[in-house]
């Protein structure tokens, strides 16, 4: 870090003893998992800094906006709106897990058999390590799976500051109808949170600049079709994680001057992988930082990854906003409808995942899918079957991996791992 936080981490009532070993042990992690990365991208410096400083400078900043009188929304999903919380002048922000971290205090307020997340983002609060929930006005959560929704209740016990928006479990017109007030519903308490009225140019310039972020992340996507590929999958899952926490216009630009970089990259031929090195495309939860332990096994099996089918991943920028309305109402509307095309396992039926699914693997060039899902994450876990299914019908090689955030595990992964590359080797050999 560029200097000593001790100060503003003590303020916000950081456990500080316990975030020293939390820094030092993730430090330590991304040295080895990252840093060791041979022929990365220069432009992937910004990218090695933000996360150098996402419990420092970033930090800072959120603290700088709030002395500015802007709000600080926490979140921990894609179905929150960022377009209207930057409408009332606020700023959007992820929230800590992706570690195993403060179990044993979480299972004080939820059960033990409770999926990796949930028990992280609980873990971090009560171990008093997450800078972001102790920044933020309002945390905003959603009713994505049952363990969420109850677990939200426990977490507005312990911070006071959540705010749940319902989401469908169908597309019909009721449950359409139901989620654009719940968008607006969500528009008003951000508008008496911020005392900021909602215009239509507000609207329209937040859309922009979400849509914006949305595209280069697209364009990231699209580089990463190539053969060579021309960064890792370790490195895009980064880029990913980070679009959830850092300033969302400077995100953009150095995420495009990244991206002209692997332009040229892809022109002369210069990737991170042999030209031919097995394609394997993730798909199933997110990870959150800092869950790379995936991405790692596969990528120091020799294959390289090169896509993520997952909330950290193409679900979060598949889809643009429409910004062809008159009305603050319109407005809301589109935005309701937008964020209805999102494909998570919470709906049923959810055969539009199906097809994505299919359509990644083809412009991703990707040569096998590995489905992944948190242990108890339960939603995930039952769809792999019907992935599972479709992919058999094409025979197309699959796995499917059910795990946490520990490392106990790691010596076995890697051994299903390289089994299935070997599948995947053979198959392109013929």
């Amino acid at each position: 870090m560029s200097k000593d936080y001790t100060t503003m981490w003590k303020e916000l009532g950081l456990n500080l003893q316990a975030h020293d070993g939390l820094l030092s042990v993730l430090t330590n992690a991304y040295k080895n998992i990252y840093l060791s990365q041979k022929n990365r991208p220069a432009a992937m410096d910004y990218f090695d800094f933000v996360i150098s400083e996402v419990h420092g400078l970033r930090i800072e900043e959120l603290l700088e906006a709030k002395k500015a009188n802007k709000k600080i929304i926490g979140t921990f999903c894609i179905f929150v709106p960022e377009e209207l919380i930057l409408a009332v002048n606020g700023v959007c922000i992820g929230l800590c897990s992706g570690a195993e971290v403060g179990s044993d205090s979480a299972e004080t307020h939820i059960p033990r058999n409770t999926c990796a997340l949930i028990k992280s983002f609980m873990g971090f609060k009560l171990s008093g390590l997450c800078p972001y929930v102790e920044s933020a006005d309002l945390i905003v959560g959603e009713t994505t799976c049952d363990g969420k929704k109850k677990a939200y209740e426990a977490f507005n016990e312990i911070t006071g500051k959540v705010y749940v928006m319902e989401v469908p479990h169908k597309k019909d017109d009721s449950d359409r109808f139901l989620w654009k007030e719940e968008v607006e519903k969500f528009a008003d308490k951000l508008t008496e949170l911020s005392s900021e009225k909602i215009t239509v140019e507000k609207l329209k310039e937040s859309i922009r600049i979400v849509n914006e972020k949305r595209l280069a992340l697209q364009r990231l996507s699209k580089l990463r079709a190539a053969d060579h590929a021309p960064i890792s999958g370790l490195d895009a899952l980064l880029i990913n994680q980070i679009s959830f926490f850092d300033n969302p216009v400077r995100f953009t630009a150095k995420l495009n001057e990244l991206c002209d970089e692997l332009d040229k990259r892809v022109k002369s031929g210069v990737g991170v992988a042999p030209k031919g090195s097995p394609r394997v495309m993730i798909a199933g939860s997110p990870m959150a930082i800092p869950n790379w332990k995936l991405h790692a096994v596969i990528e120091g099996s020799g294959a390289v990854v090169v896509g993520e089918e997952s909330c950290v991943g193409e679900r979060n920028y598949r889809t643009l906003l429409d910004t062809n309305f008159s009305t603050v109402e319109g407005g809301i509307e589109a935005i309701a409808e937008r964020y209805m095309t999102i494909d998570c396992a919470c709906f049923t039926p959810n055969t539009e995942r199906l097809d994505n699914l299919e359509e990644m693997m083809k412009t991703l060039n990707a040569n096998g899918i590995i489905h992944y899902a948190l242990l108890f994450c339960t939603l995930y876990m039952m769809e792999s079957y019907k992935v599972q299914s479709v992919f058999k019908e094409k025979d197309m090689p699959f796995l499917r991996i059910e795990t946490d955030y520990s490392l106990e595990d790691m010596g076995q992964l890697k051994t299903r791992v390289e089994a299935f590359l070997e599948v995947i080797r053979e198959g392109n050999s013929n």
